[in-house]
């Protein structure tokens, strides 16, 4: 933890119009392997990963409130070092079956297709959701999130 609070007061310092006490953030890992984490940072370093979502109802199961434009998030390596912030530049809900080939571009994985889009991201929830007692469907509800690097 204090290895997050010294990241995120470098950042703090770096920029001299926001303060300690007007900015917060969230730190995690995207993905659900320290592989996959690794896999995706390295991604949105590179500039090619702006997006990505999760589904709705693990944001309801955690008890947790939904990113707003301007929310700030550590992203954490494999290692659970961090690496950079981003900050949320526009929130959308949507069904999976909804999900269109430009965020599928933005989420930045495998070819950026569509079609890789939702076979892969059909796996991760195959795999996340059963822990909250729920399976994908083609219409559950995504919080897709767009992003930008704000600081590395």
């Amino acid at each position: 933890m204090k290895k997050l609070e010294q990241y995120w007061q470098s950042y703090i310092e770096k920029c001299p119009n926001i303060s300690s006490t007007s900015e917060s953030y969230e730190a995690h890992q995207f993905g659900d392997s320290s592989a996959l984490a690794d896999k995706l940072r390295a991604l949105i370093l590179k500039g090619v990963k702006t997006a990505t979502c999760s589904a709705l109802w693990e944001w309801e199961a955690e008890e947790i409130a939904l990113p707003k434009v301007g929310s700030k998030t550590i992203v954490l390596d494999g290692d659970n070092n961090p690496l950079c912030i981003i900050e949320t530049v526009d929130v959308e809900i949507r069904a999976f079956c909804k999900v269109d080939t430009q965020f599928a571009y933005e989420e930045g994985e495998d070819d950026r297709s569509l079609d890789s889009w939702r076979r892969s991201h059909w796996r991760y929830f195959s795999r996340v959701l059963p822990d909250i007692g729920k399976q994908p469907t083609p219409e559950m509800l995504l919080v897709c999130e767009y992003f930008r690097v704000v600081y590395r």
